[in-house]
This record gives C-alpha cells, structure tokens and sequence, in this order.
C-alpha cells in the first residue's frame, strides 16, 4: 500500500482503515519498504525464501491482501517462523536463528542474497526439531530465550561464530525433560520482557534482571508457570509505547496497551492479562509498534545511541 495513503493527522482521531481481515484475523506487523527491498522468509523446517517488495501485488487500504502461500513455493507441511526486511545484504549483518530445541545459529546476511524459488537451506534441523524464530542483529547483540516450563537465558550474542547456512548451530540453552523454547527477545535498553502463558496470565521484568550468562546452560526462572498459568506460549522485548495482540483457541482477541501491564519480578506468576472460557488457551502473541521501524532501523538507532553515549562520556 503507498505510503500517500495514510494522510498525516491530529493526536487523539479515530484514524483510517489500515486493511481489512477476516473474521479472526489481525494486523500483526506494519513495516514501510521500498519497492527493491527484499522479505526474506524463514520456515519451520529451517528454509529461507525471498520475495522482492515489488512482487507483492500493491492494493488499496481496504483489500485483504493475499495469502503468503500464494506468493511462495512452500511445501505443504511448511509454515512462515519468521520474516526479515533487507535493504541490502551487508556483511556486517547477520541472520541469528533459534529452534525449537534450544539450538541457536548466526549466519553473515550476504548468505541469504541468491535464494531460489524452491527455497535455500537456512538451518539444518536435527531430528523433531524445528526453527521457530530469526532475527536481524549486528552481531554485537545480547540474546534471550524463554522456554514453555519458564525458564530464561540471556546471553551474548558474541560467543557465537558465524556459520554457513548448512550447519546445525549450537547449543543456546539446556532444556530439561519435556521443556521446549518457545521465543526469542534481543535485550534492549530502558524496555522489559514480555512473557505471557496459555491460560492468560502474563507479567513483564526488566530486562536488568535478567544477568548476562555464557550460552548452553540452564538458565534462570523468568515465570512461575504451575496448573493455573499454564505453559508459556510468547515472549517480546517491548517498551510502553508497544501493544500486544492476544488469540484464544477460540477466536477470540483482545488488544492490551504493555503500560497497563504490570512490571514485577522474574519468579511470580504474572497477572491475568484475559479471561478465557472453560477449555480455551492462548494460542498467539503478536506485539504492535505504532513505530514501524524495521530491524536495520533498530540497529541502526542503537548505534546512534551508542555514540552519543560515548562522546557524553569523552566529554
């Protein structure tokens, strides 16, 4: 959708349509790209495709859009893990991926600049695993994995060398019996972690506590999960400004500004963040930044920020 078509307005309106959904579905990510930039798209079985913006057919505010699927040869047991916008394929960038079992693998972008239409490998996936994030990062970063049985791990993202996009990546965190990583964060300054489990609990923590440990240990409690949680299903690193979208089993959703959360400690249980029926579980958590930014755009705020601390401090 052109830009032009969302006209700038006064604080405080009701706003325009962005698109129209479907019954149960939503908005989830809003980024602007050019023409020439590239989505690449990372699936569960640990493939990477590409589309060019151009080749996303352009529509007007009021269209549905069209299904991923239709835009991309995926097998029929594949499923969309995550996408990552790219300007340009810098070697300076990298592509940091983690699955299901704990496994974590970083790979220079430019790996990922001649994909082909049937997909390239990103990841080479042991047997019952499955990837279930990747992020951009600068390769400077501070990573954090959450686990459903609400166990955490942060560390930095410098311990892990650059791999080619067939190896399988090494340990991120140790899981114990019958847990599994259900999300990925990048710690960030000044913003808090984001948990939230199936039976509609959730709290947000300071990222400060979470202390800087070395990748493939246990980790630390980031959620008291027991009966009444249930286990946690997402994880974001969020600030005030963010909303995040919750989707019950059933259908149902719910739009939570993250300031009407509460911030507490890593070992409590949280507060409930929706009521659910008899039966019915939290089955997405999808976080809004009314920003927009892209992660290049992140990454390269974070520089700024950077120097701009270190010539306050020269001086």
């Amino acid at each position: 959708i052109p830009v032009s078509t969302y006209k700038r307005q006064r604080r405080g309106g009701v706003g325009i349509r962005g698109m129209t959904t479907k019954e149960g579905d939503f908005v989830e990510h809003i980024f602007v790209a050019t023409n020439h930039q590239y989505i690449l798209f990372f699936t569960n079985r640990g493939k990477c495709y590409w589309l060019r913006v151009f080749e996303i057919p352009e529509t007007g505010r009021s269209s549905r859009g069209r299904a991923i699927v239709n835009l991309l040869r995926l097998d029929p047991d594949e499923r969309i893990a995550a996408f990552v916008p790219v300007r340009e394929f810098r070697d300076d960038r990298f592509v940091f991926m983690v699955t299901r079992k704990g496994i974590v693998k970083k790979t220079n972008l430019s790996a990922f600049s001649r994909p082909i239409s049937t997909g390239i490998i990103a990841i080479n996936l042991h047997e019952d695993d499955e990837l279930i994030d990747a992020k951009l990062t600068d390769g400077a970063q501070e990573i954090i994995l959450v686990t459903k049985h609400g166990m955490s791990i942060r560390f930095d993202e410098g311990e892990i060398r650059s791999m080619g996009r067939t190896a399988y990546g090494v340990r991120g965190i140790r899981l114990r019996k019958g847990d599994s990583v259900v999300g990925m964060a990048i710690a960030k300054d000044n913003s808090t972690l984001l948990v939230v489990a199936e039976n509609g609990y959730g709290k947000r923590t300071d990222i400060s506590e979470y202390r800087l440990q070395s990748r493939g240990g246990i980790g630390i409690i980031t959620m008291r999960t027991n009966q009444k949680t249930g286990s946690i299903v997402g994880v974001k690193s969020v600030s005030d400004g963010d909303e995040i979208i919750l989707t019950s089993s059933s259908g149902m959703i719910t739009r939570i500004s993250v300031r009407d959360i509460s911030v507490i400690g890593r070992a409590t249980q949280g507060v409930r963040l929706m009521s659910l029926q008899n039966g019915e579980t939290i089955v997405d958590v999808a976080l809004f930044s009314p920003e927009g930014k892209d992660e290049e755009d992140k990454i390269k705020l974070r520089k700024i920020e950077e120097e701009e601390l270190d010539e306050g401090e020269e001086e």
